[in-house]
């Protein structure tokens, strides 16, 4: 608890000497130079240049070395994952993309397995070993024991990937929900950082919401809190992947808005997002008030679900967020009309890859984050 206590505090404040790090924390002196000692021994912390101030000569600040350890993120796709190696901040360093033709456990395996290869083999020098593997994907797992227990999109019923994954690498092998791998990459590096309690907001192929409290991430009891997109909207609405009517998804998510918008402009299937997003900057008014719908109707059960959680920040990533303003505005507008107290601000992660750093995440966080990192020691395979 100790090592985690020093790299949490280094990681939140940046470098510090050891006599702050003990005045901070309330360890003893002696305490800190033995887990400093031993992390910087393991490479997880470096000692940076003294200098000098009025009254002489400072004390070695440290710091963590991010570069003196990687890990690997994986996010799957319907139709392909996406790899990355990163550093401990989950900074991207390489990054790997291997298609496939369906999505049986063992094509994924596979797949993985090549696309571990590759980055490992092109790493660039002055980056550490990789210590840890992170995949993601949507759906309901066990992140105890890296187990898809469901997933509707992939039809996967208790896949025991993590174990099959590690099989083959022989690097332990942490397992998790997109959104939630997303939720702790924010919470440990991001736009969470320094932020309490969050809710992480994904609109991609589907909708999903993970809530970081108190610097807890909410799991629920069965592994699937924040299933927003499975909220009902209409009863009688489309069918959803999971086989139900109504889902808030099945009408918003990022391939049901752009389908729509097709639909009403009589579009060919290759026009994309991108080809939405210029109609709407272009003005076209059907584009925008699709568009327009999209961010209410996500926005009030957003702010259902602010009322319940009460977080100081809303998060927004997946694919759907290159809307921009166009998704954005009328979803803090909705929320700024029912939500019960001051509506959280919206900060959107506008980074072309925002899921396989998240997937990354979930190897690196083992380092700093107590509670999390117990269930990961436990699990990991």
């Amino acid at each position: 608890m100790n090592r985690r206590l020093v790299l949490n505090l280094l990681r939140r404040e940046g470098p510090l000497s050891r006599a702050e790090i003990a005045d901070v924390t309330g360890l003893s002196r002696a305490t800190v130079t033995f887990v400093v000692g031993d992390l910087v021994k393991e490479n997880y912390l470096i000692e940076q240049e003294t200098t000098r101030g009025a009254s002489g000569r400072r004390p070695t600040p440290v710091a963590i070395n991010y570069d003196g350890h990687a890990a690997i993120g994986i996010k799957m796709n319907i139709d392909r994952i996406e790899c990355i190696l990163t550093n401990l901040s989950t900074t991207p360093i390489l990054s790997h993309a291997i298609d496939y033709s369906n999505t049986r456990p063992e094509t994924i395996v596979e797949a993985s397995h090549q696309a571990i290869r590759h980055l490992i083999a092109n790493a660039p020098t002055g980056i550490g070993p990789v210590t840890g593997i992170g995949f993601s994907m949507p759906g309901i797992i066990d992140n105890r024991n890296g187990i898809c227990l469901k997933s509707h999109r992939f039809g996967w019923n208790n896949v025991h990937f993590a174990e099959q994954l590690f099989a083959k690498t022989r690097i332990p092998v942490w397992m998790e929900d997109d959104t939630i791998a997303f939720a702790l990459a924010h919470h440990l590096f991001g736009l969470g950082r320094n932020v309490g309690t969050f809710i992480a907001l994904a609109i991609g192929a589907g909708i999903g919401s993970a809530t970081v409290a108190d610097g807890v991430v909410l799991r629920g009891a069965h592994g699937h809190a924040g299933k927003l997109g499975h909220v009902k909207q209409h009863l009688e609405g489309p069918l959803c992947e999971c086989g139900q009517r109504g889902c808030l998804q099945a009408s918003y998510s990022e391939p049901a808005i752009v389908a729509r918008w097709r639909k009403t402009k009589d579009l060919p299937a290759a026009k994309d997002r991108f080809d939405m997003l210029e109609a709407a900057k272009q003005g076209d008014a059907e584009t925008r008030a699709i568009l327009k719908e999209a961010g209410e109707q996500i926005g009030i059960q957003l702010a259902a679900q602010i009322n319940t959680i009460d977080p100081e920040i809303v998060i927004a990533g997946g694919e759907a967020t290159a809307f921009g303003p166009f998704l954005l505005d009328p979803m803090t507008e909705t929320l700024e009309k029912y939500c019960f107290m001051q509506a959280p601000p919206i900060l959107a992660d506008e980074r072309d890859n925002f899921w396989s750093p998240g997937a990354a995440a979930l190897a690196t966080q083992r380092l700093f984050d107590f509670e999390v990192d117990v269930a990961a020691d436990e699990t990991a395979v």
